[in-house]
């Protein structure tokens, strides 16, 4: 018997119910965007956190994110932005204890980038949610077959890879690991497209499809500052004039931060051998000094610290 909730079958066909109950495992800057995409889209959510002092932090950002994009969509209508703000807000709930958030759909890891941390976390999930509960990481290189080599319910596991910020980028790149089940699979195709965005699917290898991409690029144009080919300024305009892109290389890499920069180069090296995912030094020197980018104030580049955020 299929154990996945919200599957009925009607002769030979399938058919899945939504994904109504999520909760975020980690309440960062990826962790806060995935749980105000899903509120958005009508869901209750639980971010989970250890640090009280993150959860708030992320819970002031989704709020003042809302605000935003009440304004944008109900302009001048003042009752209206008001009601989607709060009623966005009643949806999400947060919590220290792992425990207050099992009881959901979907469980989506989004902690920091490190496999032991990632096994450990799922082996306890595993332990705890109900049967049905599909259970999905948010790493950006590490083999999700890796990090759910422990669990159980592999057939209800895979990789819901989203980008910063979540809330703005459409992508989703949804990675089946070797024991996925179909119907897993359908119910987080499903889900993904029920937040806005566009899924793309990918199996289990080194970075997926973005990450696998974009490292050498983005490695390469940290190599030209660090050899002062050209200034950080002029290598991001070259990239936004020249090549198209939305976001110049090195912005991209403050954006994202130097410390998850570092540890995906770290990966992709191990994984591939491929000499272009080699240690940059810089990243390795400010890395060192706490020098990340965006999220501490510093990294190529300086910014004006945004206290509400």
């Amino acid at each position: 018997m299929n154990k996945l909730i919200g599957v009925r079958y009607f002769s030979n066909s399938m058919v899945l119910n939504a994904i109504k109950s999520v909760t975020v495992v980690g309440g960062g800057l990826m962790g806060n965007g995935i749980a105000q995409v899903a509120a958005q889209a009508g869901q209750n959510v639980t971010i989970v956190d250890l640090n009280p002092d993150i959860l708030a932090k992320s819970t002031k950002s989704i709020e003042n994110n809302l605000k935003r994009v009440a304004k944008k969509t109900y302009k001048d209508d003042v009752a209206k932005a008001e009601s989607f703000v709060k009623d966005c807000l009643e949806r999400v709930k947060v919590s220290t204890k792992v425990e207050d958030g099992v009881n959901v759909d979907l469980i989506i890891e989004a902690i920091v980038e490190k496999l032991d941390v990632k096994q450990e976390l799922f082996n306890k999930l595993d332990k705890l949610a109900p049967e049905h509960t599909i259970l999905a990481t948010n790493t950006s290189s590490i083999s999700i077959n890796e990090i759910g080599a422990g669990i159980n319910r592999k057939d209800r596991y895979g990789g819901l890879h989203f980008f910063n910020p979540v809330p703005v980028m459409r992508l989703l790149e949804v990675i089946k690991g070797d024991h996925i089940s179909e119907e897993t699979y359908q119910a987080m195709m499903e889900w993904g497209k029920s937040i806005g965005k566009t899924c793309i699917t990918c199996k289990d290898t080194p970075g997926f499809v973005v990450n696998r991409l974009l490292g050498p690029y983005s490695a390469e144009a940290l190599r030209m500052y660090e050899r002062g080919d050209a200034s950080a300024k002029d290598i991001d305009t070259a990239m936004k004039l020249g090549a198209g892109f939305p976001m110049g290389p090195l912005e991209l890499a403050d954006f994202t931060g130097l410390d998850n920069k570092k540890a995906i180069l770290a990966v992709m090296l191990s994984k591939t051998g491929n000499p272009v995912f080699e240690p940059v030094a810089l990243v390795d020197r400010l890395v060192s000094e706490g020098k990340y980018g965006r999220k501490s104030g510093e990294g190529i580049y300086k910014y004006e610290q945004n206290k509400n955020n």
